[in-house]
């Protein structure tokens, strides 16, 4: 197409007339929309506890992965060994730490079984 053609479909002055029942249809919508509910707030008294835990359980662990660097220096970086006591044979180790971890986990299911619980939402 070119541009005199455009020109000239751009400078006729057809007037728009909507389809028949558009303005009933927009309107219906529009009493739709204030006849609805309000949105549920967001509940920020109950998060504001979490997300300031958060906060300093993430600031407490920059600050101790800080100090544990520095206080390196020289000395090459190794990660610290965690043991259970030498008495146990090699495979109660392992078991030990399988029961942390089991118990860590029933822990945490525990707790957001008990806070989802009161807040209604099972």
């Amino acid at each position: 197409m070119r541009q005199d053609q455009l020109d000239t479909i751009l400078a006729q002055n057809e007037e728009l007339i909507p389809t028949s029942g558009f303005l009933a249809r927009v309107m219906e919508r529009v009493e739709e929309e204030a006849a609805a509910p309000p949105p549920i707030p967001f509940p920020w008294k109950r998060a504001i506890p979490g997300i300031v835990l958060a906060a300093v359980v993430l600031v407490c662990g920059a600050v101790a992965i800080v100090r544990y660097i520095l206080s390196l220096g020289a000395t090459q970086f190794t990660s610290p060994q965690m043991q259970l006591p030498q008495a146990l044979p090699p495979a109660m180790q392992q078991a030990g730490w399988i029961v942390a971890a089991l118990a860590i986990s029933a822990a945490g299911y525990w707790l957001a079984r008990r806070l989802a619980g009161r807040s209604g939402l099972l």
